[in-house]
């Protein structure tokens, strides 16, 4: 009798025991409840990821000249940018654009910007742009990234300078004084990648017509290849940026102003959705500037329902 009560225990632990495991397996509920939790290690940037593109690319403007891809999804991007060309002969030329731009659903963005002029002791408003923007795919869905950019400037001013260096001293201005800046349009094809997770690069190539007057039609590119120094979060970045501007009005298509400057370019973010860019290009051909400085403070903010992205590393005219 004790050996078949024994045996009859032994069965009924075995029992319960592949019933326990049964359960077990049937319930991850109460599974999740006898094992031991893993800890949860978020990482990522403060500001949503745009389609997933990492932290430098979801904020529209990698420096002072370009721009790529879109921001995410009913966010809020605020800049200031001040622009100071210093020419061979002449007095420098100031420009300060404020901007503004939201970024829509389904890879969306516009934007406005209004420029302010300060030249040879005169300047106001210059101009008012409208600007659209789309990305044609979710990030690294097609290589590069390409981003569609279109743009229409109100000319409200008066032309400070013509494009490129000012007239020589002694140029008489006319006598109706300056003329009137013409709208004009703009289109741009924005190329962005980041490679290695430790080199960003951006490429926008561009196309401007003038509308009215001499119908200035300017077309060229703006390059940017830099590396975050400071992580997490790209505190730090610094690297290279140049432009090339190929410039004619309608009687000298077959002579065109040609400028090409380089230099470099950082960017600091002193919080999340804060960063200040510095870029001091240089002159390298007669119609360039001596000397171009850029610098921009701008803030980002908003961008419901997207996840950050973890970070692992028009510009501007």
């Amino acid at each position: 009798m004790q050996l078949g009560f024994l045996s009859q225990t032994r069965l009924s632990n075995a029992v319960l025991t592949v019933g326990l495991f049964s359960f077990l397996a049937g319930n991850p509920s109460a599974n999740a409840q006898i094992e031991t939790s893993e800890p949860l290690v978020v990482r990522g940037e403060e500001i949503p990821s745009s389609y997933g593109a990492p932290p430098a690319f979801s904020r529209t403007r990698t420096s002072p000249l370009t721009t790529s891809y879109v921001l995410p999804p009913w966010s809020f991007f605020f800049g200031t940018i001040y622009e100071g060309d210093a020419f061979r002969h002449g007095p420098p030329d100031h420009l300060f654009t404020p901007e503004a731009e939201i970024g829509l659903p389904y890879r969306f963005g516009m934007g406005v910007e209004t420029q302010f002029e300060r030249f040879d002791g005169g300047g106001g408003l210059s101009s008012i742009s409208l600007e659209g923007r789309y990305a044609l795919a979710d990030w690294n869905k097609i290589p590069l990234n390409p981003t569609i950019f279109a743009e229409y400037k109100f000319g409200v001013g008066s032309i400070r300078h013509e494009e490129g260096p000012p007239p020589p001293p002694g140029e008489e201005e006319e006598e109706a004084g300056p003329p009137k800046k013409p709208d004009a349009y703009e289109f741009r094809l924005l190329l962005s990648q980041d490679f290695g997770e430790k080199v960003e690069w951006a490429l926008n190539t561009f196309f401007e017509k003038e509308n009215t007057g001499d119908r200035g039609r300017e077309w060229g590119f703006a390059q940017d290849i830099a590396m975050p120094i400071l992580l997490p979060n790209e505190r730090l970045r610094a690297g290279v940026e140049m432009l090339y501007k190929n410039f004619t009005v309608k009687d000298t298509r077959g002579s065109p102003i040609h400028s090409f400057v380089i230099g470099p370019t950082a960017a600091w973010k002193p919080t999340a959705s804060t960063r200040f860019d510095v870029s001091t290009l240089f002159g390298t051909t007669e119609d360039s500037p001596t000397v171009q400085v850029f610098a921009i403070f701008s803030w980002v903010f908003g961008g419901q329902g997207q996840e950050a992205e973890a970070p692992v590393s028009t510009r501007n005219r």
